[in-house]
């Protein structure tokens, strides 16, 4: 994947305009430090910074089709790319990149060819026999994407705000699963599954088709001609991540380039729970593991700079953005170009330690819904941004499009949480992996529980965090933070801090309506809240806040695995351990 910047109709093809873009493409340089690239057609530029991932030798874009009327620039990876090559046999490609069959796919289907795609990808598509151009957005937004607009009636597109920032009346973030036509001059959603008008599905839950699936997903995010690794925090994401890695890695073009030994890698603070869970996973696997130990100054010392790459103010973002930012630049130096991570397991089954408190499977299945569409200014955000920091590309498998449309498609009765049954959050996907003659990963981290990512990392880094934004936000400047920020006005003194960094880089007000919510709550916390009123006491985003739960729900109790129609002869597993280090983490 790479940096995508594009102005189109700008009124003005002067060589001083042409610096400009240049100028504002190389702000995105961090993201494709191994070429740049420009191409120009009247008053519309098409630029972009590459990270070579797939043929790095001749995959340079922008990309053309046949005989060049159709330029486009893409930041993406198309899994599926060979297989769309053959359907355009008659087509004359210049390059083996994935990318390179988005121009010959318009120019056979027209924009209808959006949903052939399987993979992730922001591109801007030019037409240069009438002028016309599209921009597009993958499913769940797990590629970073702007549009913005000028007085001179242009469309900017660029892959981060820093690119629009300074020359754009107006910008704002460009929906998932949506495309912009300049022919229609507006967005229409291409991407609509049966999960996404929240209807209640009534599949019941299949353990080998919902295994079989996410395989398949992990399978195909090992395209690559670089080397790459997982990322391991030691619950169960990405440990299933790894594990499925692992088991197919010798069958891929990869492992003949780079050999079999998959690498894993995690961070955290000094004897931080995940340092101790992923090591662990690591010795199952046979793993080649890098572990990366950062004290609390150093994440301190790095937050302006996480703050200016992810581009938001929101606290949990931030919490969790900064160890991944600091772990990134280190597999980096050891010449990794992409890791698979595990965002998005929690979304889709419910992991959250509230979803304990849903009331019934509809609501359940609502909220599911509900925190897959909001991804992108969350987790796929930090996952993308923190890791592009330093030209590290992160793939994430269980945000894949066909995985999500058989997990989104099972009933959700399957999914809640149950004490008295033995159903911990995402027994399903615990229990499809659960095989005792092949185990994928130990039984105890198979059943580990839930934690936030900037809680497994070490417990001091958050208590860090707050008493460093104590020092610099009085009682008196929170007394007036209504009115310095009545827009997602800022509720605690560490929110406060990322607030007045965030304005120092982007002032603009189009900047700060980028950021979902912004105070010192978790998106998560208005349906918590309404499931229990008793979360209306916590602030804090944090997942110790809801250890409670944990304990209420499992203290004492024999956590079993209970037979459903699907699933197979009951098994017993092990009594749960609860203690505050028993969990799972976001980044996983």
């Amino acid at each position: 994947m790479c940096g995508i910047l594009a102005v189109l109709g700008c009124s003005d093809d002067s060589q001083s305009k042409r610096v400009r873009v240049l100028e504002l493409s190389r702000r995105l340089k961090h993201r494709g430090p191994d070429w740049s690239g420009l191409h120009q057609h009247g008053d519309c530029y098409l630029a972009h910074q590459r990270l070579a991932i797939v043929d790095p030798a001749s995959g340079d874009q922008p990309l053309f089709n046949t005989d060049k009327s159709i330029v486009v620039t893409v930041n993406g990876e198309i899994y599926n790319h060979e297989e769309l090559r053959a359907k355009l046999s008659h087509h004359k490609f210049r390059t083996g990149c994935d990318c390179d069959v988005v121009a010959h796919l318009y120019e056979e289907y027209g924009e209808d060819f959006i949903d052939m795609l399987d993979g992730i990808f922001s591109f801007v598509l030019l037409d240069t026999r009438d002028n016309s151009f599209i921009v597009a957005r993958d499913a769940i937004g797990v590629t970073s994407l702007y549009i913005g607009w000028g007085l001179d009636g242009s469309v900017w597109i660029s892959s981060e705000l820093k690119g629009l920032n300074d020359d754009c009346e107006h910008f704002e973030s460009f929906p998932p699963g949506h495309l912009y036509s300049s022919k229609e001059r507006g967005f229409r959603r291409w991407y609509n599954p049966p999960w996404f008008s929240e209807a209640i599905p009534s599949t019941p839950y299949d353990p080998l088709a919902l295994r079989h699936a996410f395989e398949k997903a992990v399978i195909k995010r090992l395209m690559t001609d670089v080397p790459f690794g997982v990322l391991l925090s030691g619950g169960l994401d990405s440990s299933l991540v790894a594990s499925i890695t692992a088991r197919y890695l010798a069958d891929t073009k990869a492992a003949k380039q780079w050999g079999a030994k998959l690498h894993s890698f995690c961070v955290g603070l000094e004897g931080a729970p995940d340092l101790k869970a992923a090591r662990e996973v690591a010795d199952f696997l046979g793993t080649v593991h890098h572990e990366f130990s950062y004290t609390i100054q150093d994440g301190l010392d790095a937050i302006e700079d996480v703050i200016y790459h992810v581009e938001t103010y929101d606290v949990t973002t931030i919490r969790a953005s900064t160890p991944m930012f600091l772990m990134s630049r280190k597999i980096k130096s050891l010449g990794v170009k992409m890791v698979l991570s595990g965002e998005g397991s929690d979304e889709i089954f419910g992991g959250y330690l509230y979803f304990h408190k849903a009331p019934n499977k509809e609501e359940f299945h609502q909220e599911t819904c509900r925190k897959i569409k909001a991804l992108h200014k969350y987790d796929c955000l930090r996952a993308n941004k923190s890791t592009y920091a330093w030209g590290l590309e992160a793939r994430v498998p269980f945000l894949d499009k066909g995985f999500i449309d058989v997990a989104m498609n099972i009933d959700p009765k399957y999914k809640m949480p149950n004490p008295e049954e033995g159903r911990i959050e995402k027994w399903v996907l615990r229990r499809a992996f659960d095989d005792e003659k092949q185990p994928y990963l130990p039984k105890h981290i198979l059943y580990r529980q839930k934690e936030q990512f900037s809680d497994g990392v070490g417990y001091g880094w958050i208590d860090g965090l707050r008493d460093h934004a104590a020092k610099y936000v009085t009682d008196k400047m929170m007394q007036n933070a209504a009115k310095i920020y009545p827009h997602n006005t800022p509720c605690t003194k560490e929110a406060y801090y990322y607030r007045m960094i965030f304005e120092r880089f982007f002032p603009q007000n189009s900047a700060r309506l980028t950021v979902p919510g912004g105070a010192s709550v978790a998106c998560s916390t208005e349906k918590a809240i309404e499931w229990d009123a008793a979360w209306s006491n916590n602030l804090d985003p944090s997942g110790r806040a809801a250890l409670g739960v944990h304990l209420s729900a499992y203290d004492d109790k024999q956590v079993n695995s209970v037979p459903t129609e699907a699933a197979g002869p009951e098994k017993i597993i092990p009594k749960m351990e609860v203690n505050s280090l028993g969990v799972v983490a976001i980044q996983s």
